[in-house]
């Protein structure tokens, strides 16, 4: 089938079903909800559709359920072939044919977006890309999506666990999630910088800021200027202060380096299989597993 062709037959079972009609039953082979999950930095490739911590969510979900990984370049290092940037985009667009050509054979497939990480970023943005109504399908045809440590969390965004200072390290989403904002549910762990970047930390919110801009995307725009006026707002005189209020024998630079690896030895990004989340003592993996199990068993 054409590009065009499938962009029509996606376009008209969206019209149907907002206009009221039933949308038809899913033929025998078409899963009642298809999950799509994206892995984080270095847990996959092009090459190899690999699961990392995604596959502690995925694993056990009702037969009624299919689960596709999505390969893409998962990298952020220019020496590792593409730049965060260009990896990211790489994942937005396989992730958005793989919902467009399971919608077109499939009008009554319902679709979840779960992401960790880098992956949490491009399932943010392609989940934000469809609530608001410019996606591949229309809002109603996704029920649910799991963000584990998005580096574009925003403080509006539903996080489930304890609350964590800040918000991701790439700036928030420019319009949020749209029609699909009560269908989202994020997870931070305390101490996570990819998630949790205090707001007038200077130097690691422009880090943030300067790694979503390694290939910058027109479609972005407004949303690099939103980061940007942030920033400049709410760190820059706090970051100057603290530039300038560092002793000599401890610069804010220094203070700043072993921050991150403090960060890097804590663990907390790789925290989530045992990051509890609620007063049962669930993890957040675990919560986003039985809440995809919930939610299958809505049909």
């Amino acid at each position: 089938m054409s590009a065009v062709a499938t962009a029509f037959v996606v376009v008209a079972a969206g019209m149907l079903w907002a206009g009221g009609t039933p949308r038809a039953e899913a033929a025998p082979d078409c899963p009642d909800m298809n999950v799509i999950a994206v892995p984080g930095t270095w847990e996959t490739s092009r090459e190899e559709s690999s699961q990392g911590m995604l596959s502690l969510v995925t694993r056990g979900l009702p037969g009624s359920v299919r689960t596709d990984y999505v390969s893409y370049a998962a990298t952020a290092l220019p020496w590792e072939g593409e730049v965060y940037g260009l990896s990211k985009r790489d994942g937005i667009n396989t992730a958005r044919g793989m919902i467009a050509q399971m919608a077109a054979r499939c009008p009554a497939t319902r679709f979840a977006l779960i992401g960790y990480s880098q992956g949490a970023d491009v399932a943010g943005d392609l989940a934000a890309e469809i609530g608001t109504g410019l996606g591949v399908v229309p809002p109603d045809r996704v029920a649910a999506v799991g963000l584990l440590s998005d580096p574009r969390r925003s403080v509006t965004d539903m996080l489930v666990g304890p609350p964590v200072p800040g918000a991701g390290a790439g700036g928030a989403r420019v319009g949020g999630f749209g029609w699909l904002t009560p269908k989202v549910r994020t997870f931070c762990a305390d101490g996570d910088l990819y998630c949790s970047v205090p707001s007038d930390d200077l130097a690691g919110r422009f880090a943030g800021f300067f790694t979503q801009l390694s290939a910058p995307d027109p479609l972005q725009v407004g949303n690099y200027v939103l980061s940007l006026q942030s920033i400049l707002g709410e760190a820059l005189f706090p970051g100057i202060n603290a530039i300038l209020a560092a002793p000599a024998d401890d610069p804010a630079g220094e203070q700043w380096v072993r921050q991150v690896e403090e960060f890097l030895r804590s663990g907390a990004h790789q925290s989530y299989p045992s990051y509890v989340v609620d007063a049962n003592g669930t993890t957040a993996t675990r919560w986003l597993h039985n809440w995809l199990v919930d939610i299958a068993s809505e049909r």
